[in-house]
């Protein structure tokens, strides 16, 4: 077992993974910016490290402030979270050469995952199913595009080949689009990776976003544990998670279940991962890419398996063996993650500012994962997510009742957030009936009328 491990990550992974460690009996280290030195995982921690300016570049990208810091207070092991180092091989092999451990996939497996031209060159030689699109190492030129587009056909859709979390995406349907959008994507390519590197794929019209989970250990051990169904997006980014996926019957999950566990197998993968589909409406499904870390809508998974995933990353990045087979995994009824933005609902920009007034929902079924706390000044300089409500119910039904009560119980002032956009999800009778699509809060949001909104308050009860 690790002794001691540096949480090189802040906000809520940060204290999903303290909380963690706790219960391992693992004493850990919060690492801080100047920005975050109020912040709960600093507090949470036995102990905390102030490691830079308020600029994440300064700070909690800072590989080798954090990798002194490994040192100087003697982590055995480092986990990432999810975001910021968490898929940067140079990271995980710079622990590796530290002689720590990094609670993750081996570096050459970030960097091989990571590069998603040759990811989808490898999926496409064992078998799973891939969308059509540019050939080779990627595209870095409009000419070069231009060329992938008269193969493929409109619409299509850019990507950053190292790029993930929506930034450097654009759909595009003409070739106007295309000159307008392709250097656009490259400049936030290069700006959020450095890369200028970029790769056309043909865009799926009426898809599903659906991922399944997977673990795998050191000795060719894999496992998935079912899927989530990740369409509700806005520009790419995920709003609202669920589980299981309204749409996939008992064949069809198997199916795409042993895609996934072949995609991670022929890698040699090991440690917790995802791997992430479209589905088609006619049911055919496409390879999209592996995201080689733990994911911010883990929770609905664990909430129906009832598998931390958590501490399975420790364990598997201890060489621990697989403890679960395919066949002992369990899914009990439905869970549906919100993700709650500092966000103002009606123009979507940050609302950075103080807390005045935090109240969290509660009861059976209910979980809150969040930094927040009366009199906490959010940021400007991160990722805007302040919390994650969680609900679990028996069905798909009463999952999206008990979601809706407690968002209407959930209290955060100071700040706006999008909890109003999230009831509004809620909803809308397409939703609650499982049809809709990546398209679906595209579609929403251009019809939300431009009043104001009135603020959600707590429930009497």
């Amino acid at each position: 077992m690790f002794k001691k491990l540096l949480v090189a990550n802040r906000g809520t992974i940060a204290i999903r993974i303290i909380r963690a460690c706790r219960e391992l009996g693992i004493r850990t280290i919060a690492i801080y910016s100047t920005a975050d030195k109020d912040a709960m995982h600093v507090r949470m921690a036995d102990e905390s490290v102030c490691i830079g300016p308020a600029a994440a570049e300064a700070s909690y990208l800072n590989i080798p402030a954090i990798i002194s810091t490994v040192l100087a207070y003697g982590a055995d092991a480092v986990h990432p979270g999810y975001g910021f180092l968490s898929e940067n091989g140079d990271f995980a092999e710079a622990c590796r050469r530290s002689g720590v451990n990094f609670v993750g996939p081996a570096a050459r497996h970030i960097r091989l995952m990571g590069d998603k031209p040759r990811a989808r060159r490898i999926m496409t030689r064992h078998g799973v199913p891939v969308l059509p699109g540019s050939e080779g190492k990627g595209v870095t030129e409009l000419r070069d595009a231009q060329a992938a587009v008269k193969k493929l056909g409109y619409p299509v859709l850019i990507k950053a080949a190292a790029g993930g979390g929506g930034k450097g995406m654009r759909v595009v349907r003409n070739d106007a689009e295309l000159g307008r959008f392709f250097p656009l994507a490259r400049a936030e390519s290069e700006a959020a990776f450095g890369s200028r590197v970029m790769y056309l794929e043909k865009f799926l019209e009426r898809a599903r976003h659906v991922e399944f989970q997977i673990l795998a250990d050191n000795f060719r051990n894999v496992i998935h544990l079912g899927e989530r169904d990740c369409s509700i997006q806005r520009r790419h980014q995920k709003v609202l998670e669920e589980a299981p996926c309204s749409v996939l019957n008992s064949k069809l999950r198997e199916k795409m279940g042993k895609a996934a566990v072949k995609a991670a197998t022929v890698v040699g993968y090991s440690n917790v991962g995802t791997i992430e589909f479209l589905l088609a409406p006619d049911g055919q499904f496409y390879f999209i890419e592996m995201n080689t870390r733990i994911q911010v809508e883990h929770g609905v998974t664990e909430m129906v398996t009832g598998i931390d995933l958590v501490k399975e990353s420790i364990w598997l990045a201890m060489g621990g063996k697989q403890r679960l087979t395919q066949r002992s995994i369990e899914y009990k009824g439905a869970a549906i993650e919100c993700r709650v933005y500092a966000e103002d609902p009606e123009t979507r920009m940050p609302s950075p500012g103080i807390v005045t007034n935090h109240h969290q929902p509660g009861g059976l079924g209910v979980r809150v994962e969040t930094a927040l706390y009366d009199g906490y000044q959010v940021p400007v300089h991160y990722d805007p997510l302040v919390a994650k409500l969680i609900v679990h119910a028996e069905n798909r039904e009463l999952a999206i009742a008990r979601a809706k009560a407690a968002l209407r119980e959930y209290v955060i002032d100071g700040i706006k957030t999008n909890i109003p956009l999230h009831l509004r999800i809620l909803d809308d009778p397409d939703f609650g009936r499982g049809q809709y699509a990546t398209d679906f809060l595209n579609r929403y949001e251009t019809s939300v009328p431009s009043a104001p909104l009135k603020r959600v308050a707590a429930s009497a009860s």
